[in-house]
């Protein structure tokens, strides 16, 4: 994006969702904020962006993180190391790299205190600080894998610029800031860990080599030698996906018995039962992602679809734009890139119980669905022969309560999100945190809901699972906590 253009994309915006954050950098801005505000206002947003004064991010870092605001920050060797700081000069005296190394961990350790903190590192170059070259060298690299390990987005070395950066502190060239500015709102627009839940996957071509309708069952294959090869590491993966909670399923132009047998065959790494849907027909292949979207009651933005066919993916895209399409590798040497960018959609930075079990749990809320002819939803309810459990947390584990704040959005008192530190700080000030689980004929659907409260009895977070719409819980709940309150 050119100048006039992110001129022009701010004038063309009347109205918007605004998009409120920080800008954290040890350099000025420049006209970095006019692109961060074009490229916010071509994705419909308003961007409000405070900036913090030039030198003043190492102090910024020890403050109290705020309460509303996102905070961005777009790190350079120097903020982690000062010693590196091209504007500083070169000390006389030979730096030291493991005591560098040792500050800029506790620098690293500060930032990870900053839980809404999104990060982006650009690894410019850095003086010669140290007397020999493989120390420089050495140090670059440590400063890099802090950075990674914070989980910073790494920005092109060649986007840093010397002249710019010594002449008015702005450490961007001019015809990188454009480039910068979309990679830093990409990051406050990137999904949370955990949003995307769903991955629905073509069969044929796809999930086996071979086309099941034309080469019969015992022909297609996910075997791990010759062509079936990339298939078989696939359908591994989506296991390993499973493990951690994801929701596979199959969308196929098949009948169905046909795109089944292969699945209760025994001969493939996936088995029937890792799979909470298959739908297959000879109908659009959106109709279905639509109509399993609804039957597990998540939104279409939480669901990843993978074809080999370009027509199929193009069909799903144009009719459901908020599902993620991506197309199979037809060849081996995609398959990396594939499977990093799967892995990367459905990352999964920490685990729960109902994250390993959440296949079983929508298996049995999909049986636990109201047939169609059903004389009426309070006679069907009454025949699940329900039982929620609710309590008060009173010590040991929370995270599936803090991930269901964190992660639910349709039932959801007000959409606030809580980092584990601002729900510790809470329940330590007196605070409350009520959860339930519910279990039918069925089965065990887990822990449902989260209702947390502080100290002066302001209700801060109360969310209920999508697993359990439709269910009454709620009402359930409120009639024993008012009780318990009272």
């Amino acid at each position: 994006m050119k100048f006039l253009e992110a001129k022009k994309v701010l004038a063309e915006l009347k109205e918007g969702v605004t998009l409120r954050f920080l800008l954290a950098m040890s350099g000025t801005p420049d006209q970095l904020e006019l692109y961060l505000r074009a490229h916010a206002a071509q994705a419909g947003l308003v961007a409000v962006i405070e900036v913090l004064p030039f030198g003043t991010l190492g102090q910024h870092l020890r403050t109290p993180v705020p309460d509303a605001a996102a905070e961005v920050f777009l790190l350079l060797p120097w903020d982690l190391a000062p010693e590196c700081d091209w504007r500083s000069g070169i000390a006389a005296e030979l730096a030291d790299v493991d005591a560098i190394v040792a500050r800029a961990q506790h620098v690293a350790a500060l930032l990870t205190k900053r839980p809404r903190a999104r990060i982006a590192y650009l690894p410019a170059p850095i003086p010669p600080v140290c007397g020999a070259q493989a120390d420089n060298q050495r140090l670059a690299a440590e400063l890099l894998t802090l950075a990674t390990r914070l989980g910073a987005e790494l920005i092109a070395s060649e986007t840093f610029a010397m002249a710019p950066y010594l002449a008015n502190g702005c450490p961007i060239g001019g015809t990188s800031l454009s480039k910068v500015a979309e990679a830093l709102i990409g990051l406050l627009m990137a999904r949370p860990p955990g949003a995307l839940k769903v991955l629905v996957t073509d069969a044929d071509n796809t999930l086996w080599a071979g086309i099941v309708g034309e080469d019969g069952m015992d022909a297609v294959t996910a075997d791990p030698h010759g062509r079936a090869f990339r298939h078989f590491i696939y359908q591994g993966f989506l296991k390993r996906l499973k493990a951690t909670g994801v929701l596979l399923a199959v969308v196929s132009r098949n009948d169905l018995d046909m795109v089944r047998a292969p699945l209760t065959s025994g001969r493939m790494p996936l088995a029937i039962d890792d799979f909470v849907a298959i739908s297959a027909d000879y109908g659009l292949k959106s109709d279905h992602v639509l109509g399993l979207a609804k039957s597990l009651n998540l939104g279409l933005d939480s669901i990843v679809f993978v074809d080999d066919n370009p027509i199929e993916l193009a069909e799903v895209a144009a009719t459901l734009p908020r599902v993620t399409c991506l197309e199979f590798p037809v060849i081996d040497d995609e398959l990396p890139d594939f499977l990093g960018r799967l892995a990367e959609l459905f990352d999964r930075p920490k685990l729960t119980a109902e994250d390993v079990s959440r296949t079983e749990m929508y298996q049995r809320r999909l049986a636990s669905l109201p047939p169609q002819e059903a004389a009426g939803l309070s006679d069907f309810l009454a025949g699940l022969s329900m039982v929620l459990v609710p309590h008060e947390w009173c010590g040991g584990d929370w995270s599936r309560a803090h991930q269901l704040i964190n992660k639910t959005n349709q039932f959801n008192l007000n959409g606030e999100r809580l980092s584990a530190v601002e729900v510790t700080a809470l329940l330590e000030s007196g605070g409350r945190l009520f959860t339930a689980t519910l279990g039918d004929r069925v089965g065990s659907h887990g822990e449902i809901l989260a209702c947390l409260i502080d100290a002066s009895g302001r209700v801060r977070a109360f969310v209920l699972s999508c697993r359990v719409f439709q269910r009454r819980v709620e009402y359930a709940f409120l009639v024993w906590l008012i009780d318990r309150l009272n």
